[in-house]
């Protein structure tokens, strides 16, 4: 008997897939919730028990922090004692502690990371003797802070998840670790997400490792558009080595499954909040096509005076060079992952992170980063840059134009530190004193400057830099004109002379 209303279903244990539940709305009224087993969820259902009824993979689910919502998929669809050893969850946080190791942050990496290694080491030292030579091991596990009971609203829902897998049997172990945000409004609704991308996890990591995009794609297969974003996603074993987790970071922005994604200097993919968190912040937006000489002035001129505005000017902060893709992939631009990995390492090799983006607006940046960071923002333009931040045509989408824009901008510590240019025809520097800015604007542009949102950084600029674009460097490479190699940074050089 099924469900009224429902399709059949072509799965074993079809009738017990509907649960429901109950929850209070903001109105306080009840509404009936069907939890994970919605029929429609075919291509979830279909996973489960693929990988079920596949007798050559075979592992254990940990699960804190929300349940163990993936685990209950495998139980549901019908036999799970094909595919799970094991399933756990240590929710106190004693018994955490007692089985993983202590941990200042229980929804981490680092937390994450200790429970694969305290379950793969188990499944393999306890299982490899009997059937390690035909199996091949996994160890699903995550870690997650989802919507609490006693929630007020603006709580922070993420949770990292991760998966320990041989490719082949006896393999060596390789890991894929990814870090979500939960947008859902409700704890169900939440669960109900994580369990679908756990089992999309589990089915990437084992059949879809042909193509990267296909990979990062399936993660969010049959989730509600916005209700989960996957800014995060590393690989790393000796069978993924030839990965270059950077261009994950990209796919994961170019496939929309996060507005941003984060990288150090190192190359290392992080969550934005692991490095950001209680820093300082200064960045650059730049298409970095390449990084100039000009681009470093830009960010050394903004230390000097972003330094000063800090409680203490002696605090490290961290400098960020950040990408648009709204611009990379502009019909003008032939840009290609080649390209990206291209500049990212250029500007590695300056000792620099990277962010790359979606963001149009410079105000969705100044929100993502205040998001990461209650700490200082600097925000490093040239002065072209800024006038255009002042024409209201960009603006239309808001509702509150030009002033919702700026108000969403200048949120918490963040300023603008403006560089200066030249003026081709006059030969003239001009600085932000001498911004071109609409008679309708000025004011506020006088209220901006007068209260140090908006700040010149033209007294720190190397004057003789200003004479060259980048489109003027861009040329000279096609042309083969060595003067190019004067303009840009020695590591940069070496990097664009090898292409």
């Amino acid at each position: 008997m099924h469900r009224p209303g429902s399709c059949a279903l072509s799965i074993p244990a079809a009738d017990a897939l509907w649960e429901t539940a109950f929850t209070a709305d903001r109105h306080g009224f009840c509404n009936m919730v069907h939890l994970m087993t919605d029929p429609m969820l075919t291509a979830t259902r279909e996973k489960t028990l693929k990988l079920n009824l596949d007798g050559g993979k075979y592992g254990t689910f940990a699960e804190i922090g929300a349940g163990q919502e993936t685990a209950a998929w495998f139980f549901r669809v019908g036999g799970a004692s094909g595919t799970i050893a094991k399933t756990i969850c240590a929710y106190d946080m004693t018994m955490s502690d007692a089985i993983y190791g202590p941990s200042p942050r229980y929804v981490s990496r680092e937390r994450l990371t200790a429970m694969l290694d305290h379950e793969y080491s188990i499944l393999s030292e306890r299982l490899g003797p009997k059937r390690g030579d035909s199996t091949i091991f996994f160890s699903y596990c995550n870690t997650v802070r989802a919507r609490a009971y006693s929630d007020k609203g603006g709580a922070e829902c993420h949770g990292w998840l991760g998966i320990r897998l041989q490719t082949h049997p006896q393999g060596p172990p390789n890991d894929i670790l990814i870090h979500v945000r939960m947008m859902d409004d409700t704890n169900i609704e939440q669960q109900r997400s994580l369990g679908i991308v756990g089992v999309n996890l589990i089915y990437a990591a084992l059949y879809l490792r042909g193509g990267l995009k296909a990979f990062v794609e399936s993660l969010t297969h049959e989730l509600r558009p916005g209700g989960v974003e996957i800014d995060m996603v590393k690989f790393d074993g000796p069978d993924f080595a030839e990965i270059d987790n950077r261009e994950v970071a990209l796919q994961l922005v170019e496939s929309n499954l996060t507005d941003a994604a984060f990288f150090t200097a190192q190359g290392e993919v992080m969550q934005a909040s692991e490095k950001l968190y209680k820093k300082p912040v200064l960045v650059l937006r730049g298409s970095f096509n390449p990084v100039t000489l000009v681009h470093t002035d830009m960010l050394q001129s903004a230390a000097a005076e972003f330094r000063e505005k800090l409680a203490d000017p002696q605090r490290p902060w961290i400098e960020l060079m950040e990408f648009s893709i709204n611009n990379l992939f502009s019909p003008v631009s032939s840009f290609t992952h080649a390209d990206f990995l291209q500049r990212a390492t250029a500007l590695q090799r300056l000792g620099k992170n990277v962010l790359v983006s979606k963001f149009g607006a410079f105000h969705r940046l100044g929100s993502y980063l205040s998001r990461h960071t209650q700490e200082s923002v600097g925000l490093v333009l040239s002065l072209d840059v800024l006038e255009k931040l002042f024409e209201e045509k960009w603006y239309e989408d808001l509702p509150g134009g030009i002033l919702e824009n700026f108000g969403r901008l200048f949120k918490h510590q963040l300023r603008l530190y403006v560089y200066p240019i030249l003026d081709r025809e006059s030969g003239k520097q001009r600085t932000a004193a001498k911004a071109e800015i609409p008679d309708t604007l000025r004011s506020l542009y006088a209220h901006l400057i007068e209260n140090k949102r908006i700040i010149s950084i033209a007294a720190h600029a190397k004057r003789e830099l200003l004479t060259w674009w980048t489109s003027d460097i861009r040329r000279m490479i096609r042309e083969k004109d060595p003067r190019w190699k004067t303009l840009v940074p020695p590591e940069a050089a070496e990097i664009y002379s090898e292409a």
